[in-house]
């Protein structure tokens, strides 16, 4: 009696392995890639239960949510011969789960390797000026780039994101004299196109007052009012020598 029950315990463990190991869930987000003794099999398994054969099935599990792939600072030698040390970010998720794990042997390494590379190719293509005011352009570069070299394996790229971009202090500190350079050029510029553009009006006034010789002395009194508001003990009145002649006229007249 008590070896027939040791045997019907030893049956039901047996059973019960057998049964965890033929009774698999996939959750929402997840794929069963199936392998019938060594054969891949048409379909993927999931989300949910299913039930495999055991000793004969054998699943690989495959996340369909997007990864957030950190893509390793490289070394980059730019199309102007600048060095600088970029890194990136990637994000990618699986669209066929056959794919991912037939067609290559671990998608995760893959992806990053091809990343690295493209970056560095893509990157040595173009001029410092160009990957620090162009970055979407570059981005979309790139992420069309490895999209492409990924797609055999089931992997879509949606976005690559170039995070930061290391330049040498030498360079850095040329890049500020540069930029002072240019601010100071736009400050004479600036400053050359308001004396031109003063002297054109006073062109004008001039030609004005010419037909007008009675508006240099309302100039004059004008003048006289804005010094006097600054309370200068002394002021330097400039009087024709039109308005001179006049009174010394006048005075060999009364003589």
């Amino acid at each position: 009696m008590d070896i027939a029950l040791i045997v019907v315990a030893i049956v039901v463990v047996i059973l019960l392995v057998i049964l965890f190991a033929a009774v698999k869930i996939a959750r929402e987000y997840e794929r069963g890639v199936i392998f019938r003794l060594g054969r891949l099999l048409p379909e993927p398994k999931g989300p949910g239960l299913f039930v495999l054969i055991p000793f004969v099935d054998k699943m690989e599990r495959v996340d369909l949510r997007t990864v957030t792939l950190n893509v390793p600072p490289q070394e980059v030698i730019t199309k102007d011969n600048v060095p600088v040390r970029v890194n990136a970010v990637a994000y990618f998720r699986i669209v066929e789960p056959k794919a991912a794990i037939v067609q290559v042997e671990n998608y995760m390494v893959a992806t990053s390797q091809i990343a690295q590379t493209t970056l560095r190719s893509v990157l040595g293509q173009h001029v410092l000026d160009e990957l620090l005011s162009e970055r979407d352009k570059i981005n979309q570069i790139l992420q069309s780039i490895i999209d492409e070299a990924t797609s055999p394996w089931g992997i879509k790229v949606s976005i690559v994101e170039v995070k930061d971009v290391e330049i040498p202090g030498d360079m850095q500190r040329a890049m500020a004299r540069q930029a002072e350079a240019e601010r100071e050029r736009r400050a004479k510029v600036i400053s050359a196109e308001g004396e031109y553009q003063a002297s054109e009006r006073l062109k004008d006034a001039a030609a004005v007052m010419a037909q007008q010789p009675i508006t240099v002395q309302l100039r004059y009194l004008q003048t006289l009012l804005e010094i006097g508001a600054t309370n200068n003990s002394t002021i330097v009145f400039p009087i024709p020598i039109e308005f001179l002649e006049t009174l010394g006229i006048h005075r060999l007249k009364g003589e």
